[in-house]
């Protein structure tokens, strides 16, 4: 063929990719304001995705399953889900559409493939709302509150209902808050609007209206007053660290549920997808989140220890600077954290190492830990130095990875990453909390001693574990296909 006439068929190609992507954006907004089915590919959301974002995750995909996935293969998937009377789901079309190129021939069409794929999905009970309130508004309640709004669909899972923060609420106060969740010089600005109501001291967010309530103690709000009940305290003050401290929520009235975004004592520290279901929320009240490292290694101890066995290990984290550093140098009760944040990288410590075993009891005593904290906003970095019990190569390793990320419970704690020019600046809003990067694992050459690089947004990818160990707690988790 000509060169002309192969470029104009190129362009004619593109061109028909790209309204099938806009047919695509258009099923899967139908899909979740309609029918609350949340559509994802290998764990990527596809809600607020342009046309370049989603034509990028099925490059991704395809090259993480070896399989021909396109936009065209996910618009015949997504209409045959929509053709089905389904109750609230997630449902991985990556997964679905890579099963359906593997058992071709099987099925007479796509809607005949995905009935069969999604008949259990009828078998689920009823969801009862559950209200939430953010107890603390900084990054992570923050961002939490985008995710929750910007999730929030027909309201049948968790609804934002208050906020509370400290000090006085007036105009210049509910425009400073508004403001800090409208633009944030890390993630972006907020996909949705925010606005303030000054009578009700109240954030109008995508048209919804959350309370702000001030208060010095958890006990002295009467949630009850602002037409909350049952609700979960999301604690993100990091003020209130233990079950004594923790149970005053359970004081207040209207509230049911506390889960802390931190490590705590005397409570149940989670890494959702390791040890969640250990922990029935009927019978407990109050739940950690552990911290955003714990969160981002031991989905990738569990795979090791699981698959090679874990005789000892050291975890070195390379963390972003946080809140609780010094911009400048100054006074800090802890050592080197004076410094200034922005201009050095500080050696401190880290409670990740022994954390990990409260999720994994087999690691008990095996890990060392310490940090290093560099002049970096977000996106941190663990490196994992173990001792094996059982011998086992890169690509070993890699296999086994790969394996944990596609199937399993911890699909959506584990990403695959492909790429052999990635940086910290790349996994910047990424949902996973744990992103094993493939490219960089050494290992021994007896096969003894595996060194493996695990990023991690510190910031947005442990709020989604927040959301989705609320989700458990609440009981509002749908029906899910990975």
């Amino acid at each position: 063929m000509p060169i002309n006439e192969t470029y104009e068929s190129e362009l004619a190609f593109q061109a028909d990719r790209r309204r099938a992507t806009v047919e695509f954006i258009k099923i899967v907004s139908d899909l979740w304001y309609d029918k609350s089915i949340e559509l994802v590919i290998f764990r990527n959301q596809l809600i607020d995705k342009n046309v370049s974002d989603i034509l990028n995750l099925h490059e991704y995909a395809c090259e993480f399953v070896q399989k021909p996935i396109s936009i065209f293969d996910s618009v015949e998937i997504a209409q045959a889900i929509n053709t089905l009377d389904l109750p609230p789901a997630k449902l991985d079309i990556g997964k679905l559409t890579f099963e359906y190129h593997m058992e071709e021939g099987k099925y007479n069409n796509a809607t005949a493939f995905v009935a069969a794929k999604l008949k259990d999905a009828s078998k689920n009970g009823s969801i009862t709302p559950k209200d939430v309130v953010l107890y603390g508004f900084g990054r992570i309640g923050r961002l939490v509150a985008r995710e929750l709004m910007t999730k929030a669909g027909k309201g049948t899972q968790l609804r934002l209902r208050a906020i509370v923060t400290r000090g006085e609420i007036n105009a210049t106060v509910l425009e400073k808050r508004a403001s800090l969740l409208r633009n944030d010089s890390v993630h972006g600005d907020f996909s949705g609007t925010v606005s303030i109501d000054v009578e009700n001291s109240a954030l109008i967010i995508n048209g919804t209206t959350v309370n702000i309530i001030s208060a010095n103690a958890p006990e002295d709000i009467d949630y009850t007053k602002y037409g909350i009940n049952n609700a979960l305290v999301i604690d993100n003050t990091g003020a209130f660290r233990d079950n004594e401290a923790l149970s005053r929520h359970l004081k207040s009235k209207g509230t049911d549920k506390v889960l802390l975004t931190a490590p705590g004592k005397g409570v149940p520290n989670i890494v959702h997808g390791v040890n969640h279901t250990e922990h029935n929320p009927d019978e407990v009240s109050i739940f950690s989140a552990a911290s955003c490292t714990t969160n981002a290694i031991t989905p990738i101890l569990k795979a090791m220890e699981d698959s090679f066995g874990v005789k000892t290990g050291h975890l070195e984290t390379i963390h972003a600077y946080t809140n609780d550093q010094n911009l400048v140098d100054n006074f800090h009760k802890k050592y080197r954290r004076g410094r200034a944040a922005a201009l050095n990288m500080v050696i401190t410590e880290t409670g990740a190492g022994k954390a990990v075993s409260k999720a994994l009891p087999s690691l008990e005593g095996k890990l060392t830990s310490n940090a290093i904290r560099v002049p970096v906003p977000n996106g941190s970095l663990a490196i994992l130095n173990l001792e094996l019990e059982n011998p086992t190569s890169v690509d070993g390793i890699n296999t086994i990875m790969k394996k944990y990320a596609l199937e399993g419970n911890l699909v959506e704690q584990i990403k695959y990453e492909l790429s052999d020019e990635l940086v910290s600046s790349d996994i910047v809003g990424s949902s996973a909390p744990s992103i094993y990067d493939s490219k960089a694992t050494i290992v021994r050459a007896d096969g003894k001693n595996a060194i493996l690089y695990i990023w991690y947004d510190n910031e947005y990818g442990y709020s989604h574990q927040v959301i989705r160990l609320a989700k458990y707690i609440a009981k509002v988790r749908r029906h899910t296909y990975y």
